[in-house]
């Protein structure tokens, strides 16, 4: 997919790592210090350190427990404020997803109005958006993914998070119609008419921007043939062919309706 803004890592590496450049300038010591750090009481800006010393050798996993731990042993602390940010983050990369949706809402509530707040609010979308899964499953996330997305969109307009949170938004509500479109087809063939067209007439009402829509109207004018309405056939199959003019779901539909209703008038 092509789009004029930043990609999604850079924004995040962007955003995660500028703060992190910021607070470990100055710091003592190279790549000493014991094994594991994530128990052990340590003064913060070491502590900080080894945490980002090993997100950027890979190890996310460890890096967050070391994130936390400075939060945990540093609480008021400057450098705890970024540490919830980076423990998000590493949560992100580590792909544990509802830690770092936890971390982010954590960050939020102690500090709302902080300059990173789009940031927390952008990694708690993202961490939604990587957990949807295919249309034949539960969308529950998928929704709540939605929801996170907006919400970008519609605090934070302007930034480059909301550039991006608009793509997937597109991307979401695409996934979500081909859901509908999943359930409407199984009762299409299941003979169930009535809950076919109640999930193709959703995808025609809620999402009509979608590549799904043009299915949506023939799956209605398929319907609605079966059902014995041919005139409501014919006048889905108008509003497809005054919409998706040049689709193949318009030729089927033209087909259909010259085979069953040739003489009808739309409904």
């Amino acid at each position: 997919m092509t789009t004029q803004t930043r990609s999604p890592s850079k924004l995040i590496l962007g955003a995660a790592l500028a703060g992190a450049t910021l607070l470990t300038a100055g710091c003592a010591g190279g790549d000493g210090g014991p094994r594991d750090t994530a128990y052990v009481a340590r003064d913060v800006e070491t502590l900080y350190f080894e945490a980002k010393r090993r997100l950027d050798n890979g190890q996310a996993e460890m890096a967050a427990a070391l994130f936390d731990e400075v939060e945990r042993q540093h609480p008021y602390s400057p450098w705890a404020r970024r540490a919830q940010l980076m423990g998000s983050f590493s949560y992100y990369v580590a792909k544990d997803y509802n830690k770092a949706i936890q971390a982010a809402q954590r960050f939020l509530q102690i500090h709302p109005g902080n300059k990173d707040a789009p940031y927390a609010f952008y990694l708690i979308a993202l961490s939604y958006y990587e957990q949807i899964s295919d249309v034949q499953r539960d969308q529950r996330i998928t929704d709540q993914a939605l929801t996170a997305l907006n919400e970008i969109n519609r605090r934070f307009p302007n930034s480059d998070y909301a550039a991006d949170a608009r793509l997937k938004i597109d991307l979401v509500r695409d996934h979500l119609a081909g859901k509908e479109m999943e359930i409407g087809r199984h009762y299409e063939r299941s003979g169930k008419w009535i809950a076919a067209q109640i999930r193709f007439q959703n995808v025609v009402d809620t999402y009509e921007t979608t590549s799904h829509a043009p299915e949506a109207l023939y799956r209605l004018t398929e319907t609605s043939l079966a059902l014995g309405v041919p005139a409501e056939a014919v006048k889905y199959a108008a509003v497809l062919g005054a919409n998706y003019p040049g689709t193949e779901w318009y030729e089927k539909a033209y087909e259909l309706v010259q085979d069953h209703a040739p003489d009808v008038t739309p409904g």
